[in-house]
């Protein structure tokens, strides 16, 4: 059977790039790796980030938004089965930041995938720096990090100890306010350059933990995004804009904005409260998306005009 990996976390953890090199290593190990990305918006923009895993023989699909969650699902499905007939040894899934796991658990327990795949890992990523959440972000990053073999604290270099601790404070916290017996004690907090294949192997056959905990509704309106399409943004003018809705409230709470500029070749964009990078990229789009919860869309179309 095809072993499943989900590599989750909330949104702009880190998911995409250590996915990068959790397949870099697989493909070393010699498995036959295909990597699903499942994402919630209209267009799935961390598809092109993935385009050198194309090249080192990894089958890349994406099930991208712009439908219901109920056909969202079926779509999910569907590339899970396109996936287990091409003789893969192992399916690599990233979702968005805001993904309830039981949703990969119970669609590999159904037919016809239950007789394709078996669970692997699940890989949870966090940025240490990112633990001033709502009380739903909070709830969902603890639902991330209660299911996970290996919680994975990105940017370890860029943050402090006390960070970190605090983050795990905070997650356990919230794990026991909603009756989860299970604690966040070990992980792993490393700069992600300094990952043996040793530390990949553990992390690979890490495993899963069963999530007993509240289960709380995610309303399908609170968290969304805004996408500026086809429309160029210099450097200056994206940092600008990002900088200002990342620090105002009202214009909701803003987690991550992201996208491709294209300035004397095509730069990533990635900007949330605590750091901006901008870097070489082969391909990109036009575009700019705003990520966070409560957005206020109008208001931000606004902003992006002055």
């Amino acid at each position: 059977m095809i072993k499943a990996d989900l590599i989750t976390g909330f949104l702009g953890s880190g998911k995409t790039t250590f996915l990068k090199k959790y397949v870099e290593y697989l493909v070393r190990s010699g498995e036959k790796v295909g990597v699903l990305e499942n994402d919630y918006g209209a267009v799935n923009v961390d598809m092109m980030l993935l385009s050198d895993l194309a090249e080192l023989g990894a089958e890349l699909e994406t099930v991208a938004g712009a439908c219901d969650f109920d056909c969202h699902k079926r779509r999910f499905k569907t590339k899970l089965i396109a996936l287990g007939m091409s003789g893969l040894t192992r399916v690599v899934i990233e979702p968005s930041g805001i993904f309830d796991a039981d949703e990969f658990f119970d669609s590999l327990r159904e037919d016809p995938l239950e007789r394709l795949y078996e669970i692997g890992s699940v890989i949870t990523v966090i940025d240490p720096a990112e633990n001033s959440f709502s009380e739903l972000s909070d709830y969902i990053l603890a639902s991330q990090a209660a299911c996970a073999g290996t919680v994975v604290f990105s940017k370890t270099q860029l943050r402090s100890e006390k960070d970190i601790r605090d983050t795990v404070s905070k997650i356990n916290k919230t794990l026991g306010d909603n009756n989860c017996p299970r604690r966040l004690d070990s992980f792993i907090a490393k700069s992600w350059d300094d990952l043996t294949d040793a530390d990949m192997k553990l992390i690979e056959n890490s495993g899963w933990h069963p999530a007993d905990m509240i289960k709380r509704h995610i309303p399908e309106d609170c968290f969304g995004s805004v996408y500026f399409m086809n429309r160029s943004f210099s450097v200056k003018s994206a940092s600008a804009l990002a900088k200002r809705l990342l620090s105002d409230d009202s214009f909701g709470s803003v987690r991550r904005v992201k996208g491709f500029i294209n300035e004397n070749g095509w730069l990533e964009f990635n900007a949330t409260a605590s750091e901006l990078t901008i870097s070489p990229i082969k391909n990109g789009q036009d575009i700019i998306i705003v990520i966070g919860e409560c957005l206020d869309e109008e208001k931000i179309r606004r902003a992006a005009e002055l």
